[in-house]
Formats: C-alpha cells, sequence, structure tokens
C-alpha cells in the first residue's frame, strides 16, 4: 500500500476527528455503487478503507510514524540507515547508499566467520552455505533458504448473509479486515457456520514466502419473518376472522417470492399449514401457523354475533 497519508490526502499530525471525516469523504467519493461506469472505483474505495483501518488502529499508527512497520504493516529492519554505512558495531552496507537488502545483512553476518560464506572461498561456481538449513544453496549463490518458505498469516472474517442469499447462491461482497473488497463464491447449500478458505488472501509474508489465506465463517442473518427449524421454515401468518371462517386464498413470503395458500373454512389455528419443498435450499418444507387478529378497534356487530354465539351455540375448547 502506498503512504497512507497520501492515500487520504491528510497530514501526519491529524487528528482522529479531521481522519474520519477525510475517509468518509473520498469513501462516499470512490464508494462502487456511486461509480458503477468506473472500472477503477472498487479498487480506489479498497484503498482508501485499507488506508484508515491502518491509521485509525493507533498501535500501528505509532510505530509506521516511528518507521518501525511499512504501509502493509511488515517490520522493517531497525537501527540501519539509508547511506553507505552503519554506526559502530553495526554493518555496511554492500550497495553505498541503496540501503540493506536481507542478503547483504546475512553475507555481512557470514564474513565474521572467515570473511565470505563456505563454499566460495576459491571456488566461486560452488554453494554458499545457508545458516538457517546448514545446507548449501547451490549455484555459488547465497540466499536465505527456509525463510523464503514461510507463509504469511492468515486472517479470518465473517460473512453475514441473508436466508435468501444462501438459498440463492452465487457470490457475496465482503469487506476484509484489510480494507480490501472480495467477492465470496458462496458454496452449493451453504450451510449456517460452514467456512470457506480464500487462498492467497491473507497477509503477505514480508520473507518472501507466500501470503496467507483468507478464512471467511459464514453466518445466517436473522430473518424478519421466517425461522429456520434444521432443513424446514417455520412462519406465523396474521389471518383475519373472517379469513379463518369463510377460508381463501392468502399470500405467504417464501424464500424465493411469495406463495399462495389455501385457507379451508373453519381453519383450526392450532395446527401448521405445510407448503411442501419450501424449506432451506428445497431440502424442507414451510410450515405455517395461522394467528387470528380481530379489528384494533371495537366493532359492536362484532360483539353482537359473538354474544349471539355464546348465548345460543356455546361450544368448549378446553377440557
Amino acid at each position: 500500500m502506498r503512504d497512507p497519508y497520501s492515500v487520504l490526502g491528510v497530514t501526519r499530525s491529524v487528528s482522529e476527528k479531521d481522519l474520519k471525516a477525510a475517509y468518509r469523504k473520498l469513501a462516499k467519493a470512490h464508494h462502487p455503487d456511486q461509480n458503477k461506469d468506473d472500472p477503477k472505483a472498487q479498487a480506489k474505495f479498497a484503498e482508501v478503507s485499507s488506508a484508515y483501518d491502518f491509521l485509525n488502529d493507533k498501535d500501528k499508527r505509532a510505530a509506521y510514524d516511528r518507521g518501525e512497520i511499512d504501509a502493509d504493516g511488515n517490520p522493517r529492519f531497525a537501527g540501519f540507515g539509508r547511506g553507505g554505512g552503519a554506526g559502530a558495531g553495526g554493518f555496511r552496507s554492500s550497495q553505498g547508499g541503496a540501503g540493506f537488502s536481507t542478503e547483504d545483512i546475512l553475507k555481512e553476518f557470514m564474513s565474521g566467520f572467515g570473511g565470505q560464506p563456505r563454499g566460495a572461498r576459491g571456488n566461486p561456481g560452488a554453494g554458499g552455505w545457508d545458516p538457517f538449513t546448514g545446507g548449501s544453496t547451490g549455484g555459488g549463490s547465497f540466499h536465505t533458504g527456509r525463510t523464503s518458505h514461510l507463509r504469511g498469516e492468515d486472517i479470518n472474517a465473517t460473512a453475514t448473509i441473508t436466508l435468501e442469499q444462501a438459498q440463492a447462491g452465487g457470490s457475496v461482497p465482503l469487506r476484509m479486515p484489510t480494507g480490501k473488497v472480495l467477492n465470496v463464491k458462496l458454496p452449493d447449500k451453504v450451510e449456517d457456520g460452514q467456512q470457506i478458505r480464500l487462498k492467497g488472501q491473507g497477509h503477505q509474508s514480508g520473507v518472501g514466502g507466500a501470503a496467507g489465506d483468507a478464512i471467511v465463517t459464514v453466518k445466517f442473518e436473522k430473518h424478519r419473518q421466517l425461522r429456520r427449524d434444521g432443513k424446514d421454515l417455520r412462519l406465523e401468518l396474521p389471518i383475519t376472522l373472517y379469513e379463518a371462517v369463510l377460508g381463501g386464498k392468502v399470500r405467504v413470503p417464501t424464500l424465493t417470492g411469495s406463495a399462495e395458500l389455501n385457507l379451508p373454512a373453519s381453519v383450526n389455528t392450532a395446527k401448521a399449514l405445510r407448503l411442501k419443498g419450501k424449506g432451506l435450499h428445497g431440502a424442507g418444507d414451510l410450515y405455517v401457523s395461522l394467528k387470528v387478529v380481530l379489528p384494533e378497534t371495537g366493532d359492536p356487530d362484532l360483539e353482537s354475533l359473538m354474544r349471539f354465539w355464546r348465548d345460543q351455540k356455546p361450544y368448549s375448547v378446553r377440557d
């Protein structure tokens, strides 16, 4: 990542309040939803978000300002300047004013044990000695061996999706802790709590190794009307008194749109009605429990009818 201060257009002395204000302004300007015709909008938005997340972390910001880490959070070598030499007891740069590389430092380290790596004296074609593996590097070159194979750390993230998204499948956008926005492809018939591994989307190695992975845990968002019961779904549907008595057709929500439900006359609301195959991923059913809802305000005619039923046509519903 570029210098996060430059990305957000702020100075190093910027306050938390002004930092947030600068981020909100740029995030709004570069949001992909507002720039659908700009193919670079998503990258710009991700860079702005990543820069803000970095500077909003007080520890990372302080370490960056002190020069201890770079803009990607990787540690820098301490104690070395950019000039051609070092302080007392330090290493000398093999590239004049070009700074130090890992290979330069290890070569200087090995020079203390005889002036040059083992295998290099008198035999330029021989392999150098690798202090990490104890073996030869081959080809007369000198490298850090095992350090180049150290992977970056994995990143853990949670993708919260709706039941409709779980049912439809496909991909969902997810903003990672690093600020990068990824399109995560959902597995077929994804389950709540299922994990998805995204290769190479974790932290960078920092020593030349492969990047870590992103471990994404899928979490189902609570639905406003539907309740999961294993593969089945359950719904409490309000109906009027006359619908309960006379029956009719009503529309009920499902994960693939609304469906029609036939109410029989004098329906018993104590028993749920079933819509077959309307559960999650089509593997379960949708059970609809009916709830009779009376008018919010009293009705004299309805009250008169109920008194007639009570006095002339009583029936028992409790033992």
